[in-house]
């Protein structure tokens, strides 16, 4: 299997993982505020991103390093979670994970400028049609309202641009995926106890569906998909290329928002995803 094969499937795989944490979000946040939530799941997906690192015997990070993981934390992990799970209470899994998909068009800008990593027009032309087809999703019915919700996810995506970029300078500094998403989580973890004593109160009241829903989230969308994003980025030769398949993530959330939430979704569901594809297929062969 050749690395840029590996590096399509890592990304595709992750965001598929991704994806999931839409509408299952949604239905943890029945239970859950938004703060406790992201609190639960990144404890979670610490406790097992430790389990996995101590199998494969990953090194510590050296000390003057551990600010930029309480950075990359920050960003990828405390910021995140409460960004993303306060906007998503008043978005449907289909339009917050669109918002999110504008992540990559900042990635690509901002590696760019720091990282000096180019694209070909065709390139750009490429995420511009990617981003086409995102508002395509989001405009089909002709009605756009910004909401407070939008604008807590729209800062959700510019702190994950800021973890992506952060990933890269971690991994240039010597550091593994492995290494980088688990000291990474538990920093950002530790952002996050400030809303423990909420966490607690909450699972304790909590029925075996959404004690699951919270394990889930944390050892798979969480744990599992961030490990296998890192190692795309590591194998990756430039950023982009695995950022770009953040713009599926759309066209999956809305079909298992469908499965699972009943949430409908109409014409420009399919017309824009398959423009989203088209792009993604055309930045990977042609743009770079």
């Amino acid at each position: 299997m050749s690395q840029k094969l590996k590096v399509n499937m890592l990304g595709f795989f992750t965001v598929f993982l991704w994806a999931s944490a839409f509408p299952l979000t949604k239905i943890a946040m029945i239970q859950y505020t938004p703060n406790a939530l992201g609190f639960l799941r990144c404890t979670a997906a610490s406790v097992f991103l430790i389990i996995i690192g101590m199998f494969n015997h990953i090194h510590k990070p050296q000390k003057k390093d551990i600010i930029w993981f309480f950075l990359s934390g920050g960003l990828g992990f405390t910021l995140y979670m409460i960004t993303f799970n306060t906007g998503i209470q008043t978005l449907t899994s289909a339009t917050s994970s669109i918002i999110i998909a504008t992540t990559p068009i900042m990635t690509a800008m901002v590696a760019s400028r720091f990282y000096g990593e180019k694209i070909k027009n065709l390139g750009w032309f490429a995420i511009a049609s990617a981003f086409a087809g995102v508002l395509i999703l989001l405009l089909w019915d002709g009605i756009f309202s910004i909401n407070i919700g939008l604008i807590w996810t729209i800062g959700a995506a510019v702190v994950f641009c800021g973890y992506n970029i952060l990933n890269r300078k971690l991994s240039s500094m010597g550091y593994t995926a492995l290494e980088i998403v688990t000291y990474s989580m538990i920093c950002g973890t530790i952002l996050l106890a400030v809303f423990s004593s909420q966490g607690v109160v909450q699972m304790m009241t909590a029925g075996p569906g959404q004690i699951l829903s919270v394990l889930y989230l944390g050892a798979i969308p969480s744990a599992m998909a961030y490990f296998l994003w890192g190692k795309a980025m590591f194998l990756a030769e430039k950023t982009s290329e695995v950022t770009n398949f953040m713009f599926v993530t759309p066209l999956l959330s809305t079909v298992l928002g469908f499965i699972l939430l009943k949430e409908i979704p109409n014409a420009g569901t399919f017309i824009g995803g398959i423009i989203i594809i088209f792009s993604i297929i055309l930045f990977n062969i042609k743009g770079k």
